[in-house]
């Protein structure tokens, strides 16, 4: 499932001779938003008995669009792969200083500080969910309910960090990064593109979630009976 134009990213500096290239697979961008939604979703509700079961169905799509992300990183197209953009601490500071002095290298995939921002959320996205399933299931107490809480709140301050960066970015290299996530699209070589959008993964990815949802509702008790239930497990606490 590797794609057949597979080389380490490089460094930019200069966007001469640059086309419209294919950069994101469509598997990409569709778990980039659904782990927006999801994860958005799950923190707004986080304190509502009310919206408990969305709260967990949104933290359980979270962790299961993870770990295919996981997955998607060493078996996806060529932006995808960790090994493209896993960076040593050198690299990463280099970028960090370049942005700067407002001189930052250019990437056609993810730039050094991008990837560090994904392995911390995805790292902590696994935090999150492992600890909310074990406070659902009555495990881990209130010291567990602090690590959970305090692994959503620093997930939380990351995003915010890569929004800005994402936007600072945006605008040193005058290029709409935020808008390459919906279409794929990114400047650079011709033979940097990508050749395939994998478009039925990311179908069957939607398949997947979806179905999921329909089956946490289909199966959830009456919402009076989830209320006892939570005032319940209140109580026990």
């Amino acid at each position: 499932m590797n794609d057949l134009s597979a080389s380490p990213a490089n460094a930019r500096s200069s966007t001469a001779g640059t086309v419209r290239v294919l950069v994101w697979d469509m598997p990409i961008r569709v778990f980039h938003w659904l782990t927006v939604l999801s994860f958005a979703g799950a923190y707004l509700t986080a304190e509502s008995e009310r919206w408990r079961l969305l709260h967990v169905t949104l933290g359980y799509t979270m962790g299961g669009l993870v770990v295919f992300r996981l997955v998607w990183g060493f078996v996806g197209t060529r932006y995808a792969r960790f090994s493209d953009f896993v960076q040593r601490p050198a690299r990463i500071w280099s970028y960090l200083r370049g942005l700067i002095r407002r001189r930052p290298e250019h990437y056609v995939g993810h730039n050094p500080a991008g990837a560090l921002a994904i392995v911390a959320m995805l790292t902590l996205a696994l935090a999150v969910t492992a600890s909310g399933w074990a406070l659902y299931n009555d495990i881990g107490g209130d010291a567990l309910e602090e690590i959970h809480e305090a692994a959503a709140n620093i997930m939380l301050a990351i995003v915010g960090l890569h929004v800005m960066a994402v936007l600072l970015s945006s605008w040193l290299h005058h290029e709409n990064l935020i808008g390459a996530m919906f279409t794929g699209y990114k400047r650079g070589m011709p033979e940097e593109a990508i050749r395939h959008a994998w478009r039925s993964v990311a179908a069957l990815m939607l398949v997947a979630v979806l179905g999921f949802w329909w089956l946490q509702w289909h199966n959830a008790p009456p919402a009076e009976n989830r209320q006892t239930i939570s005032m319940k497990t209140s109580m026990e606490r």
